[in-house]
């Protein structure tokens, strides 16, 4: 036994695991910029090392057979006792695989824990669209008790729901959300009091992807009576607000001849007097009550922003941030009024963000960062210019959007929060990695849904990062963007969702 320890090759195996730390250090130390690619070349690193490691075993070891035999076999029963135990759950918002316990349970239903009194109806806010009444996910007028530990959050109550990555709009003591079920992509109204079902509609449509995830993307716009909704797919529909009744239905870019973006279709409607602008192939505005073409915009591909309304140089328009380009379109005509182009190849989700003095923030992750634009005037009145102020690789956020407070910028950096000088770009603090989640703007707070479900609570300080207290809402990923109803959050992920009770000052 001692004979055959002897003659063990060594040295093959002590190579591969120097040169294996040697490029893991590589990586991370010259792709700073870059995580998601860090976290990719790390996985693709740790495979082949370990195919290094199966070759040095069968033919290289100098082991005897029946060591290489069971020591092959245990490697095989590992992976296969691995295979039965766990199941491949998508990818982190950095890439990195996820695996769930097989025989995981779904959320249990529970209800009407604590039933918000509809007395309280009175002191709701309405949440109609994407990022709030204004689309740019700021909410005024509520002052939280952040002393979590003497005032805790309460539960309302708490629901299974169909996988998708769709926000809720809330209207009226209703919450309004897009979800997959089998072969059925829905939209369902759920009572904000209760959390039971009101109504749903249903359309046969599925979107999925290992990357991306199964299910709808965009939340939901309500609209006096209506309900304007885009699935994964690209249906665009117009449901009566009380029943889901549809009123008017159409496929956004099988209509405009465009090409669907690949990880899912996310554009949540935007309303503007009597109009719907939707994303499709570029901006695309819809007459809201008959669905009919109004004006086609620019056109470009597709990517995963949603339309804003945005007044720059004294100009009412509709920024969009497309696959390769910033574009900027009359409301009212789809005239172009201005183009920005942006880096190839990279996801652009972000929303673009409004700064005083006429000036535009947009961002992406992908190892690009920030960009600040200043919007002027030109010769003619409807001519616009477009001049790059400062650009920066301090900022990259990939899923969220970018909150102006008080002078200065708060995000997730590539899932570290972080505080941005918007003078030049410059850092002022990164600190507390939450991953990809998103993030509001609640009067003087900044409330961060972090992707592995907890909410954490900021103060909006430029001079340090201050934490003010957290809790866990949610089990699993989540994406999804919350809403605020006076002081009631509702959250969700592909999984479950859940009201809470925010204490109050």
């Amino acid at each position: 036994m001692t004979s055959s320890i002897k003659n063990i090759r060594l040295w093959p195996l002590t190579t591969i695991f120097i040169l294996t730390v040697l490029a893991i250090g590589i990586v991370w130390l010259l792709d700073a910029a870059h995580r998601q690619n860090k976290v990719a070349l790390t996985v693709l690193i740790l495979t082949i090392a370990f195919l290094l490691l199966i070759v040095w075993l069968l033919g290289f070891s100098r082991l005897t057979s029946r060591v290489k035999f069971v020591s092959f076999s245990a490697i095989l029963s590992c992976i296969t006792l691995f295979v039965v135990l766990f199941r491949f759950n998508g990818f982190s918002g950095d890439l990195v695989p996820k695996f769930e316990w097989r025989w995981r349970s779904e959320t249990e239903s529970k209800v009407g824990l604590s039933y918000l009194d509809v007395s309280e109806a009175s002191f709701l806010t309405d949440y109609p669209q994407f990022l709030g009444p204004d689309r740019n996910a700021t909410i005024s007028g509520i002052n939280l008790n952040t002393d979590w530990k003497n005032t805790p959050p309460e539960l309302v109550w708490r629901i299974p729901v169909g996988a998708g990555w769709s926000g809720f709009a809330v209207v009226n003591g209703s919450a309004i959300t897009q979800e997959q079920e089998d072969e059925w992509e829905k939209v369902v109204c759920y009572d904000f009091y209760t959390g039971q079902e009101k109504w749903t509609h249903k359309d046969l449509a599925r979107y999925y992807t290992s990357l991306g995830g199964l299910g709808p993307r965009a939340t939901p716009t309500v609209d006096g009576d209506r309900v304007y909704t885009v699935g994964g797919t690209g249906i665009l529909n117009c449901l009566d607000f009380e029943t889901g009744k549809q009123i008017w239905s159409t496929n956004i870019f099988d209509e405009n001849r465009a090409e669907a973006p690949p990880w899912g279709v996310s554009v949540s409607p935007l309303i503007y007097d009597e109009l719907v602008i939707v994303s499709a192939g570029g901006a695309v505005a819809y007459y809201k009550d008959s669905g009919e073409i109004a004006w086609t915009g620019h056109r470009v591909q597709s990517a995963y922003s949603s339309p804003v309304l945005l007044t720059l140089a004294g100009t009412p328009q509709v920024v969009l941030f497309d696959n390769r380009l910033i574009t900027s379109h009359d409301p009212n005509t789809g005239h172009l009024l201005w183009k920005q182009s942006w880096p190839a190849g990279v996801e652009c989700v972000t929303q673009p963000t409004p700064l005083p003095g006429d000036r535009l923030l947009v961002s992406t992750a992908y190892g690009i960062g920030t960009k600040l634009f200043q919007i002027t005037k030109g010769n003619l009145s409807t001519e616009l210019n477009v001049k790059l102020v400062w650009k920066t690789i301090r900022l990259k956020a990939k899923f969220t959007t970018i909150i102006y407070y008080k002078d200065y910028l708060y995000a997730l950096d590539d899932g570290i929060f972080t505080c941005i000088n918007p003078t030049d770009g410059s850092r002022q603090w990164k600190k507390g990695r939450y991953g990809h989640g998103q993030t509001l703007l609640i009067s003087d707070i900044l409330l961060v849904l972090t992707e592995s479900g907890k909410v954490v609570l900021l103060e909006p300080n430029p001079e340090e990062h201050i934490e003010l207290g957290q809790f866990q809402v949610l089990t699993g990923q989540t994406w999804n963007t919350p809403a605020i109803a006076g002081n009631y959050l509702l959250v969700r992920n592909s999984r479950e969702a859940a009201c809470y009770r925010l204490p109050l000052k």
